[in-house]
C-alpha cells in the first residue's frame, strides 16, 4: 500500500517523521487554542465548557474511527488495546495514578505539553520527570512493577471490545456517541470552541489512517498509531539522549510538533511568558505528580489521549477501564485536596496551588 502512494525514495519510517510532525503541528495549535485538557474538564473551573470541548472532540474522534473501520481501511484486531487477557489490576491503578498525578500538576500531559511551547518551565519539567519515570517503568528499574502487575489478568477471550458484546459495533458506538452528544449539548460550548475541539478530534483517525492504511509497507512496518504522549514522550527522551544510536520515529515528530504549534500560537497571540515555580513545597508537588502520571501511564496503557481520546473509539475494553480510573483518580485526589476537605465551618480556607495554565 505504501509504494502505491508515491512515495519512491522515502521509506515508511521517514515518513511517518513527517506525518507525525505535521499530525502535532496540527494539535499543538488546536489545543491552544481551545485549552483542551482532560483535567479541565472533571475538576476545572469552568469544568462544563472544558467537558464539552472534550466530548466533542472524542464524539468526532469515535465517528471517524468506526467510519474507518467500517470502510475497511484499518483494524484493531492485532492491536494491544484489544489483548484478550486484559490486565485489571494494571489498567486500574495505572488510571488511578496518572489521575491523582494530572491534579496534582494542575494539567493532562497533553495540556503540560502545550504550555511547555508557551514558556512554562513548571510544565517543562514536569515533563522530564514524566518521561524519565515512563521510560523506567517500560524498560528501567521499575519494569519489575509492570510485570508483576501486569499477569493480574481477567481472560476476556474475543470480548475484548465493545463490538463483541450484544449489539455489536453499530449499537454500541451509537451509544456512546449519543452520552458524548448529550453531554455537548448540556455544555453548550461556543462555536469557536465546538470547531475546534472537532478539528482535534478529526486527527484521531487521520493518524490511524495515516500509520495503518497509508504508510503500511509490507517489508519496512511499522506500528498503527495515533494521538499519544506516553510511549512517545519516553522515545522523545531517549532520543534526545542517544539521537546517534536510534533514529526519530512517529512519536518522536508528534511531541515535537505539538510543542512547534502551540510555540506559533503562542508567539502570534503575544501571549509567551516564562513562568516557573513560587516554591519548594509547589515543585514536590509537580514532581510528585509527573511521577504518579510517569507510572500511571504505562501501567494503563496510555494516557488521556491515548488511552482516553484515542483509545476510546477502538471500542476496547482496555481503552474505557483506563479513561474511568483516570477520571475516578483525578476526582478522588482533587476531593481530599478540595479547601472545603477537612475544615470546620470557621476554619480559614488553604490557599489554592498555582495552576499550571
Amino acid at each position: 500500500m505504501f509504494e502505491t502512494f508515491g512515495f519512491e525514495t522515502t521509506t515508511a519510517r521517514e515518513a511517518s517523521v513527517l506525518f507525525g510532525l505535521g499530525l502535532g503541528l496540527a494539535f499543538g495549535i488546536l489545543a491552544r487554542l481551545t485549552q483542551f485538557c482532560f483535567r479541565r474538564a472533571l475538576v476545572g473551573t469552568d469544568r462544563r465548557a472544558a467537558l464539552g470541548v472534550w466530548m466533542t472532540a472524542l464524539a468526532v474522534a469515535l465517528a471517524g474511527t468506526q467510519i474507518a473501520v467500517g470502510l475497511g481501511w484499518i483494524g484493531f484486531a492485532d492491536h494491544r488495546l484489544l489483548s484478550p487477557d486484559l490486565p485489571v489490576l494494571a489498567i486500574t491503578l495505572g488510571g488511578l495514578a496518572f489521575g491523582a498525578g494530572m491534579v496534582l500538576t494542575r494539567g493532562c500531559v497533553s495540556r503540560l505539553t502545550v504550555l511547555a511551547g508557551g514558556g512554562n518551565l513548571r510544565a517543562l519539567l514536569v515533563l522530564l520527570v514524566f518521561a524519565l519515570t515512563a521510560h523506567a517503568t517500560l524498560k528501567g528499574v521499575l519494569a519489575p512493577l509492570r510485570s508483576g502487575l501486569g499477569t493480574v489478568t481477567l481472560p476476556l477471550g474475543d470480548s475484548v471490545s465493545l463490538a463483541a458484546l450484544p449489539g455489536g459495533r453499530p449499537l454500541w458506538t451509537a451509544a456512546l456517541l449519543a452520552l458524548a452528544l448529550m453531554l455537548v449539548a448540556r455544555a453548550r460550548p461556543r462555536p469557536r470552541l465546538l470547531l475546534g475541539a472537532a478539528l482535534i478530534g478529526l486527527l484521531v483517525p487521520l493518524g490511524w489512517v495515516g500509520t495503518g492504511l497509508v504508510l503500511y509497507d509490507e517489508f519496512e512496518p511499522i506500528a498503527m498509531e495515533s494521538l499519544s504522549f506516553t510511549a512517545p514522550m519516553a522515545e522523545t527522551l531517549f532520543y534526545t539522549v542517544a539521537s546517534s544510536a536510534v533514529s526519530a520515529g512517529f512519536g518522536v515528530a508528534l511531541v515535537a510538533g505539538v510543542i512547534l504549534g502551540a510555540l506559533l500560537v503562542a508567539l502570534a497571540r503575544r501571549d509567551f511568558r516564562w513562568q516557573s515555580f513560587d516554591s519548594p513545597r509547589q515543585t514536590g508537588r509537580y514532581m510528585a505528580g509527573a511521577v504518579l502520571m510517569g507510572i500511571g501511564g504505562v501501567l494503563a496503557g496510555g494516557c488521556t489521549l491515548g488511552a482516553g481520546l484515542s483509545g476510546v473509539p477502538t471500542l476496547s475494553l482496555a481503552a474505557l477501564l483506563a479513561l474511568a480510573s483516570i477520571a475516578a483518580g483525578a476526582l478522588g485526589l482533587n476531593a481530599v485536596l478540595s479547601p472545603a476537605s477537612g475544615e470546620s465551618a470557621g476554619s480559614p480556607p488553604r490557599p489554592q496551588a498555582q495552576p499550571a495554565e
